[in-house]
């Protein structure tokens, strides 16, 4: 699997969780803190983070569980600044 490829399964995950609700690249860029060009760059793979290829592979050796919680603790300290 393709780092763009778990990009498109996140953004299609949190329009979900948004009750279906599209989220487009801009707004989701502007969410991320990153402009829209390396935003649409990572989901068509024309640029792949490194850290973010990372993450996944750190996230993917974990169960469950410990991923839900570790995703859990990352939005309550991003929700603290």
């Amino acid at each position: 699997m393709e780092l763009s490829d778990l990009f498109n399964i996140l953004h299609n995950a949190v329009e979900a969780q948004n009750n279906g609700r599209k989220i487009s690249q801009k707004e989701m860029a502007k969410d991320l803190g990153i402009s829209m060009r390396t935003y649409q760059d990572w989901k068509l793979g024309n640029a792949k983070p490194q850290a973010a290829k990372a993450v996944m592979q750190l996230l993917g050796k974990l169960d469950d569980e410990d991923v839900i919680r570790i995703v859990r603790k990352i939005n309550r300290l991003g929700n603290q600044k």
